[in-house]
């Protein structure tokens, strides 16, 4: 297993990790399987999207913070229930086929990591089988 640590800037934003992943991928040397990433995390999550365009990017924190406001009366003492709520829509795991020591990926999409609770340093883990 890869370990991938990332420090986050503010705290709620979306970061492309396609990269940092596809790295992870080429240490681990076998060419074909499934790669799990997983965000041990309760107030951060994973997805795949389309990173292209930086605009989408914004476009997804703003619905999601529509959906789920950061003061949204709730219950949680910790001042960051939008954040746990968030991450549990958003799921902390991904299986990505692997093809030739590439993720195989559509020509669009990445992989984005959601930070909730930022900022602060994250880590994420890497397996392929």
């Amino acid at each position: 297993m890869k370990e991938i640590t990332i420090k986050t800037t503010v705290q709620r934003d979306l970061i492309d990790i396609t990269a940092e992943v596809q790295k992870a991928v080429l240490d681990h040397k076998k060419k074909e399987g499934v790669c799990l990433v997983f965000v041990p995390h309760t107030t951060a999550g994973i997805f795949i999207n389309e990173t292209h365009d930086t605009d989408l990017r914004k476009d997804l924190l703003d619905q999601l913070n529509r959906m789920i406001p950061v003061e949204g009366g709730y219950r949680h003492a910790g001042g960051n229930a939008d954040a746990h709520i968030k991450s549990s829509v958003i799921g902390c795991s991904l299986s990505i086929p692997v093809d030739g020591g590439i993720l195989a990926l559509g020509q669009w999409q990445g992989i984005y990591f959601f930070e909730g609770d930022g900022p602060r340093e994250r880590k994420i883990k890497v397996s392929v089988y």
